[in-house]
């Protein structure tokens, strides 16, 4: 099992610690429902140093990301961030990422912690151009501040003008006194904040001068469960549950970052499906009747056949409702279908709605 630099702190916290994509992660701190509050109307922090770093440099790097990206990355530039996917030759995705532009022969790709090696050899294999690869994953921490008081509560940490920066752009600059930290306005919860990247060495006087610079905002620690709620909340897929290699981008309702102005891996049997047709598509749902759906439950018709099957699914803090992703036929995801959800061998009435759930 590995640490992150900041595991100590946790402990030291009172966070439940569970085992998390190889990582000892902390889950929830107080709880659920009140860390998900706290991020929705303040401000809370994730330690989200498990996730993966390359860095790709060089004059056929963005040649690379081109090749291995479903996204078209030719349009980044200095200080943007990009979402994309790595599909893989099955017509499934490798892993969901971030790719960040520092300069024109210069990218950040930010990966899913289960997937390091995996997307690590996978973008190897399609290194052909000796593109200089670098993977900073064990030495980078990376913190999640997010919340709507979050650019108020880092302020007076940074001269970087946190108000101004729009989303998806990111910059390089002195945080907390620590020269060279990116800070990022990204975030997985949909309330708003900056991602933070630095170097392990920094990450328990970087964490301690957050919460400084967040005492008078209400700042807190918040656990993987209530990330996992948040971003539900806004329809966001998670790897391993709403997208794997199973799964096609066009069936998740990735289209928006599958390009086809450019030649990238496994593009053309993916450009026939979208000119086919996808036959099951993922859908968001609210339940109509009590019960809260789970990875895996069977989605039937109102006859009991089998549909599809539940992604991802848990009660809405925000909403006080039940919620869930799934993959369905595609004659059944249309916005207001009527669907059921086995739970328990019972057959549960929810509604077909459009994610974000949370507006």
């Amino acid at each position: 099992m590995k640490n992150t630099a900041l595991t100590q702190v946790h402990t030291d916290l009172g966070a439940k610690m569970v085992p998390f994509a190889g990582y000892n992660m902390p889950v929830q701190y107080v709880g659920i429902n009140a860390e998900h509050d706290t991020v929705r109307k303040g401000v809370g922090v994730f330690d989200v140093s498990h996730m993966g770093e390359f860095i790709l440099k060089g004059e056929k790097a963005l040649d690379l990301i081109q090749r291995v990206t479903s996204n078209d990355a030719s349009k980044l530039y200095d200080g943007k961030v990009q979402y994309s996917c790595l599909p893989n030759e099955d017509g499934g995705i490798v892993d969901d990422l971030l790719v960040y532009r520092i300069d024109e022969k210069t990218y950040m790709l930010v990966v899913n912690a289960s997937n390091i090696e995996k997307d690590w050899n996978w973008i190897s294999k399609y290194n052909t151009e000796g593109v200089d690869m670098k993977d900073i994953s064990d030495r980078t921490s990376l913190l999640a501040v997010q919340g709507p008081k979050a650019a108020d509560a880092l302020q007076s940490l940074t001269d970087i003008d946190l108000g101004s920066m729009e989303y998806y752009t990111f910059k390089k600059g002195t945080f907390a006194g620590i020269d060279n930290v990116v800070v990022s306005a990204t975030g997985y919860t949909g309330a708003g904040g900056f991602e933070i990247y630095f170097d392990n060495e920094h990450a328990e006087y970087i964490w301690n001068e957050v919460f400084k610079a967040g005492e008078p905002f209400g700042i807190k620690p918040i656990g993987l469960a209530a990330r996992d709620t948040l971003r539900l909340e806004m329809g966001f897929c998670l790897y391993g549950n709403d997208i794997d290699d199973t799964t096609s981008p066009l069936e998740a309702g990735l289209g928006w970052v599958t390009k086809f102005t450019k030649a990238f891996t496994n593009s053309e049997a993916l450009q026939q499906q979208k000119q086919a047709g996808v036959e099951r598509k993922l859908i968001g749902f609210e339940m109509i009747d009590r019960g809260i759906p789970r990875h895996d439950y069977e989605i039937v018709d109102a006859d009991g056949n089998v549909i599809g099957k539940v992604t991802s699914g848990t009660q809405s803090p925000s909403l006080q409702k039940a919620i869930g992703l799934g993959y369905v036929k595609n004659e059944f995801a249309k916005e207001g279908s009527e669907i059921y959800i086995l739970i328990r061998d019972n057959k549960v009435k929810a509604q077909v709605v459009k994610p974000p759930f949370y507006k």
